[in-house]
């Protein structure tokens, strides 16, 4: 756990409980907000990771009602909270958090996660023992795991486009706490779990005559306090910009806010068959037009190379987006600079971004029209692609999605598409890509699209006006007041990484060394003759968004290698 919080560490030991930390200094500073922290007078101790953007307020309310305070920092806030107003709590909580409190005098332990799963937590259960971690491979490095593939988790990493969702991981033993739960524990370990937010993602009567202009005004005066709330530190704030709309909306308005000497990071790498892999012109743009200290960082193919180990390392999943390792290298060299970053990530599922809304318009069967334009591959390709005994018949992806598509709160199929994709693939795909490569250089990534209150306004918000001009139409109509129409009006761009898109040269032998090893032959998940076709013609198997099916099973051999799986 070390390289997530480098600055200082902790345990406490009392009764049944032990609690460890690595800490990463963000607010407060002093020793007065170590952790693990023990609250005396309230038999309470906590574990906690993330940031409660509005600690300042939660604070004087709580003094309001008599409490005193030893520190100067979020962790104690959320002490005082859970006292004050148990499982109410989390619900007054602006912010990322992921924290486990244990109560000295029922011997109960509760373990809550944010709305969005930015910040993760990991847990396992066996012989009468509960182990939690922020990190899946701190709880292997105590043995005793079972280490075993879970069928169900694998059909979902194949089809759901390597999205895994809670309670489940790739192994049997090991599962997470979903978003927006509070699970708690009774001493004898049994527990009660409720999901404390989720939002409708209907029309509100009140709101039915609203322009096209007065959404966007609601639209940006919730974004601007979303960015404003995530400056709160005690260390500087910078930003990763992408050079994209939603990265460069955040710069110009923290610069409409007087943010002066704002620290910005773009990443780019080598072209691959003829695709271009940086958008430096746009980010360079963003970076000149609002006078921000901006550190361009291109990376050699060589250095690429020499970073996968490290970045399947830092993966607590599989996570099989060639960004991944963009984001490893960025972080690595944003740590360097600074703490702090905010980021663009979630604007596409809160806003319709993606080209995979629109065509649902129309739908008369969601659930085939969205596992169509979504899944890697479906059932009946799934049967040759992997052996026999690994394939669960059940189809766990399609009713996992039909559960999610079909359940009451969403007045469209587009509604129904955009409430998955925030709740579920948004999880555990681009946060926790964004959390695992981050914190692997004790670097915090803050999200301004998630905050919730911005997420309740867009979900509202008639899906017309958010697939409108290719995506993201209200976001782009706010963009218009705050950054140049060039990064507003060009083609939507993703994390380009050429040379993992096209598996090829030295990258086609690292995957097929490990998809012919002892250990992969001795797992045997995959057909010998599909992996003699992708081997053949890596570059002729893509999946529906783009992906390279060889990447994917390599990947997933590549990173149980990695943690001895």
């Amino acid at each position: 756990m070390e390289r997530r919080g480098p600055d200082a560490s902790g345990m406490v030991m009392s009764g049944t409980a032990g609690f460890g930390h690595r800490r990463l200094r963000i607010i407060d500073l002093s020793v007065k907000s170590a952790q693990p922290m023990v609250d005396s007078a309230l038999g309470l101790t906590i574990a906690f990771n993330g940031c409660i953007y509005n600690y300042p307020e939660l604070r004087a309310e709580l003094e309001e009602k008599g409490y005193t305070f030893f520190s100067h920092g979020d962790t104690e806030v959320i002490l005082k909270a859970w006292h004050a107003w148990g499982k109410e709590a989390p619900e007054r909580f602006h912010g990322m958090f992921a924290f486990v409190i244990y109560e000295r005098d029922t011997g109960r332990t509760i373990m809550v996660r944010d709305r969005f799963g930015i910040k993760p937590l990991y847990h396992t259960q066996e012989n009468g023992r509960i182990r939690f971690a922020s990190a899946l491979p701190a709880l292997l490095a105590a043995g005793g795991i079972d280490t075993s593939i879970d069928k169900a988790a694998l059909h979902n990493y194949m089809s759901f486009h390597a999205v895994v969702p809670p309670p489940r991981t790739i192994l049997n033993g090991v599962k997470k706490l979903p978003p927006a739960t509070i699970r708690i524990y009774q001493p004898d370990g049994s527990f009660t779990q409720e999901i404390f937010w989720n939002p409708p993602h209907e029309r509100d009567a009140s709101e039915a005559n609203l322009s096209r202009e007065e959404w966007g005004e609601r639209v940006l005066d919730a974004l601007r306090l979303a960015v404003k709330r995530r400056m709160v530190a005690d260390v500087p704030v910078g930003v990763l910009l992408s050079g994209g709309v939603d990265s460069s909306l955040i710069v110009g308005l923290l610069a409409e806010q007087g943010q002066k000497g704002l620290m910005s990071f773009s990443v780019g790498f080598e072209e691959a068959n003829g695709e271009k892999g940086d958008e430096f012109v746009y980010s360079d743009l963003i970076a000149e037009r609002f006078g921000t200290r901006h550190h361009k960082i291109f990376v050699p193919g060589a250095e690429l190379m020499d970073a996968l180990p490290g970045t399947f390392a830092a993966m607590s999943e599989p996570m099989v987006s060639y960004d991944n390792v963009g984001f490893y290298l960025l972080s690595k060299e944003v740590s360097k600079h600074i703490k702090v970053v905010q980021s663009g990530q979630g604007a596409d599922e809160i806003f319709a971004g993606y080209h995979w809304y629109p065509p649902l318009a129309d739908s008369n069967d969601v659930v085939s029209d969205y596992a169509q334009v979504f899944f890697d591959r479906d059932h009946a390709r799934m049967k040759t692609h992997l052996n026999a005994e690994w394939v669960d018949e059940n189809n766990p992806s399609l009713a996992l999605v039909r559960e999610h598509l079909l359940s009451p709160g969403a007045d469209t199929p587009i509604d129904r598409a955009l409430r998955l994709d925030s709740r579920v693939m948004l999880v555990d795909d681009p946060v926790k890509r964004v959390d695992n490569m981050t914190m692997a250089w004790g670097l915090e990534a803050r999200v301004p699209f998630l905050d919730h209150e911005l997420v309740e306004l867009a979900a509202r918000i008639p899906h017309e006006e958010k697939i409108r001009d290719n995506g993201k139409g209200i976001l782009k109509d706010v963009a218009r007041k705050i950054i140049p129409s060039e990064v507003i009006d060009r083609k939507k761009g993703y994390f380009p990484v050429p040379q993992l898109k096209y598996v090829d040269g030295p990258y086609l032998e690292m995957v097929r060394d490990a998809l012919t090893s002892k250990a992969a032959r001795e797992r045997n998940l995959f057909r010998q003759d599909y992996l003699d076709r992708l081997f053949a013609k890596p570059s002729e198997h893509i999946t529906p968004l783009q992906g390279s099916e060889l990447w994917q099973v390599g990947l997933l051999e590549l990173w149980m290698q990695t943690h001895g799986i």
